[in-house]
């Protein structure tokens, strides 16, 4: 299940990494947030326009199709930093020290190779939509009012980038923990029991959480 996890840090070059990327990529999930947050106002907006004037949002569809990569992709690093994807915890939490480690390594790097094709077909993808001898640098555009694709396609790759180096991160955290089972792993995240997840969502709706 998702958010029942905690990321330990210290000193080290790695955690120091971590840090550093997860400002970037509480940045991402900012700006998803925002896209949502003005996808609300539009649909107020588009909506309130055609029952009181007779006049919707010009390009109201466009612009839904623009906002979705913003939506669904830029905040899927910061996701798996955090261990807010969807997990099979009642397995994974049954398996302890170097054991635990080594299956959590190699399910992460499936992912990272799944997400290295990914990034190669969505820049393909992103490729075909890109033209610098175009107008607007586009070689396509959306139908009703003619905005751009190849900014909404270029966010793929964006997103899947940032993801790939949280994954690496983590493929390094594991392999140290690999290597030291005794100690706990630090940049990554860490099951935790159902006391530690009470206090944690305690902690998070009376709003004094990090």
């Amino acid at each position: 299940m998702a958010g029942s996890s905690q990321v330990l840090s210290d000193d080290s070059r790695l955690s120091i990494l971590d840090q550093h990327l997860y400002k970037l990529e509480r940045l991402l999930a900012l700006i998803s947030g925002l896209a949502v947050f003005s996808l609300m106002v539009m649909a107020v907006v588009s909506v309130g326009g055609r029952n009181f004037a007779n006049a919707p949002l010009p390009g109201y569809v466009d612009w839904i199709e623009q906002a979705m990569p913003l939506i669904a992709f830029m905040g899927i690093s910061y996701a798996q930093r955090d261990g807010g994807h969807i997990r099979m915890d009642m397995v994974v939490g049954a398996l302890r020290g170097r054991t635990l480690y080594i299956v959590e390594f190699v399910t992460t790097a499936v992912i990272l190779a799944l997400i290295v094709l990914l990034i190669w077909g969505s820049w393909a993808h992103f490729a075909r939509s890109f033209d610098f001898g175009a107008p607007l640098w586009s070689r396509d555009s959306s139908i009703d009012i003619g905005i751009p694709l190849w900014p909404a396609k270029l966010l793929a790759p964006v997103a899947f980038s940032v993801l790939c180096l949280r994954l690496v991160l983590q493929l390094w955290a594991y392999g140290r923990a690999i290597r030291h089972p005794d100690q706990a792993p630090i940049a990554v995240p860490l099951i935790a029991d159902a006391a530690t997840q009470a206090a944690m969502e305690a902690e998070h709706v009376s709003g004094h959480d990090n």
